[in-house]
């Protein structure tokens, strides 16, 4: 039965692509997907024209006729010549507290001017009640501005004059107007707490800017202070947050706990989500401690609770970290000098270390500076001495400013190395602290990948950096920050093959999946992306805006744009009603414009003459008398 994109839409083919999500089932239609550009990372295999999909696995890829000779009489989706890849995989965010706040959070994530950005709040500032905040949570950097700098206290102050204001950037400060000073109750007589400064003025009195001195405990500390959502808010919040990455492409994550992420209270919601069918998602988790001098203790009990690997596909246990021990913890804030572990690192480190291996638990380590991995690598050989670390995929992330001896020596002890594109967000700081040549190699990737190490990419989402995968691939291909800074040359970008493959197959090594995922394989998991783009075509300064046209998931249809909208599931309306989402949705593309005269009713709009409560999460699309777009009315957007 062959349907074209349009005709499958007409026929129906959208209710029947679209059971229970994320679980290859028997009642899922066969499906193929031809007339496609489709790069299955199989050197076996490495190009094809159609794919076909049974049960949620990859039945074959090769030509039409092989496709329509594997599963005749499938559903069929025309796509149209554009490129399909795999299912992009993220070795390091945190999705899970991304998703409980997501529609909390006002992105500035790719947003290309202050001006724009300030607009933006101050349109969120009309439409937020009181008591709840207007934030900003991180993922995008003052360099991506076009005025190169950060809002004044007074310009936050002047945007909102009652309502309470926290912008996070990246980890090294927070900005709070005085109505949030109010809220939280920082007064000249609140002390400095440890590792972190509020800044005051002549007289004393906090002025709203909070410092990492030089971890970010007091920024976090202070974002914890506000309103959270219900329950049943989180999961709608999760759900869309799921469905942002699969509009850019994201098919599975490897969640690496998180500050103030408890388990197992802070699973709950997505353990719903998972038993209900609605994950749209691969989440693979690791627990992350939360409490210094308790890390021994919460690991030797989490440790009879769970096992790594327990799960299934959607939702699976992955190990430890990527706090392990709140001594070895070397946040980076290149603004500031590198900090020196304490002396007891190793003394904390190696126990739980031990009790990890002999557990059989795979980790993974926080490590931004070669100084730290040097004397956690001496707590790691001293434990394979006695308990041997083979076959226990076992990782640092960051990793900086590694040496390239200490790359040898992880490899001897077979262990791997996520990085994530922090350096496309702080690589002017960097360069500014310790000079042009020392940035070069910030992150080693190429000596990496010359001493056959598992190499694999992600982004380190939502606070340090935005969860884009293409602004990673970007920084990869290219060596540029999101500022428009070269600060790699030649010999440590890599090829646009070679960065795919750091975002799919690669990736596959750490959440223990290799051969399950991350090529387009007979037999493989039926994860996939159709790109607005071709990602091998486009210019280089042209890969961070790809997004996907389509996303399938297991043989499911999770997101889709344009021609392919109306074969993705709907979402429910964005919950609360006055969220960010519902009017800016999350990254920001090119092709939108903010209206600083942004309306802000909760109701009906006489301006736009649109009903936002019956349109509310479905982003329908309405002109005003200037040509100008938005979506529910108050969006302020141009589509």
């Amino acid at each position: 039965m062959r349907l074209g994109r349009r005709e499958a839409i007409a026929a129906g083919a959208a209710a029947a692509l679209l059971p229970k999500l994320a679980r290859g089932s028997p009642e899922m239609p066969d499906l193929i997907l031809f007339n496609a550009r489709v790069t299955t990372l199989d050197r076996s295999n490495p190009a094809a024209q159609a794919v076909a999909i049974r049960d949620g696995r990859i039945l074959v890829a090769g030509s039409e006729a092989e496709a329509r000779a594997a599963a005749p009489g499938a559903q069929e989706v025309d796509c149209g010549g554009r490129r399909l890849i795999p299912g992009l995989i993220d070795s390091h965010i945190h999705v899970i507290r991304g998703g409980l706040n997501y529609n909390m959070e006002l992105r500035w994530d790719g947003v290309p001017t202050l001006a724009d950005a300030m607009a933006m709040l101050e349109a969120q500032v009309a439409r937020t009640p009181s008591p709840q905040w207007v934030r900003v949570v991180g993922g995008f950097t003052e360099h991506q501005f076009a005025e190169k700098r950060l809002p004044t206290i007074d310009e936050l102050n002047a945007a909102a004059p009652d309502t309470p204001v926290f912008i996070l950037h990246l980890y090294d400060r927070a900005l709070l107007n005085a109505a949030a000073l109010r809220v939280v109750g920082y007064t000249r007589d609140t002390p400095n707490p440890p590792g972190g400064e509020i800044v005051r003025d002549a007289a004393g009195n906090p002025t709203g800017l909070l410092l990492a001195q030089p971890n970010a405990t007091v920024l976090y500390a202070t974002l914890a202070k506000g309103p959270k959502l219900p329950p049943d808010y989180q999961k709608n919040s999760t759900r869309h947050f799921m469905r942002e990455l699969n509009g850019l492409g994201v098919t599975s994550v490897i969640d690496a706990g998180g500050g103030f992420q408890n388990y197992p209270d802070d699973y709950a919601i997505v353990e719903e989500l998972h038993r209900e069918g609605l994950m749209t998602l691969r989440i693979a988790y690791n627990l992350f401690t939360q409490k210094p001098k308790e890390e021994l203790k919460d690991f030797a009990t989490w440790s009879t609770q769970v096992k790594p690997g327990q799960g299934d596909d959607s939702y699976r246990m992955n190990g430890a970290g990527e706090m392990l021990v709140y001594s070895a913890a070397d946040f980076e804030d290149f603004r500031m000098p590198r900090p020196e572990m304490p002396a007891n690192m190793e003394a904390d480190l190696e126990p739980v270390v031990r009790l990890l291996a002999e557990r059989r638990w795979p980790w993974r380590l926080h490590a931004t500076y070669d100084q730290t991995i040097s004397r956690a690598l001496d707590v790691f050989e001293k434990v394979n001495a006695d308990v041997p670390l083979e076959g226990l995929h076992w990782f640092f992330d960051h990793c900086e400013t590694i040496s390239e001896r200490n790359i040898d020596r992880i490899a001897a002890l077979g262990g791997g190395i996520a990085v994530q594109h922090r350096m496309a967000f702080q690589g002017e700081y960097f360069t500014e602290r310790y000079g042009v040549r020392a940035a070069e190699r910030t992150p080693p990737i190429a000596a990496m990948l010359r001493a056959g190490l598992p190499v694999g990419a992600g982004t380190d989402a939502t606070r340090v950096a935005s969860y884009n995968p293409w602004v990673s691939l970007a920084w990869l291909v290219t060596g540029k920050t999101v500022g428009g800074t070269t600060i790699y040359p030649m010999a440590n970008r890599v090829d646009r093959e070679t960065a795919l493959r750091l975002w799919t197959e690669r990736n596959t090594w750490f959440s223990n999946e290799v051969g399950k995922k991350g090529q387009i394989k007979a037999g493989q998991l039926a994860d996939m992306v159709l790109l607005s783009g071709d990602y091998f075509a486009v210019p280089e300064n042209e890969i961070a805006q790809l997004r996907s046209v389509l996303t399938v998931l297991g043989g499911a249809v999770v997101h889709g744009a344009g021609d392919f909208a109306e074969l993705a599931p709907p979402l429910p309306p964005v919950m609360p009603d006055w969220s960010p989402v519902a009017s800016f949705g999350g990254y920001h593309q090119a092709d939108r414009k903010v209206l600083a005269s942004a309306c802000a009713c909760h109701s009906s709009c006489a301006v736009h003459g649109h009903d936002h409560a019956a349109a509310l999460g479905a982003r329908v699309p309405v002109s005003d008398e200037r040509g100008f777009w938005g979506a529910m009315g108050c969006a302020c957007w141009a589509v």
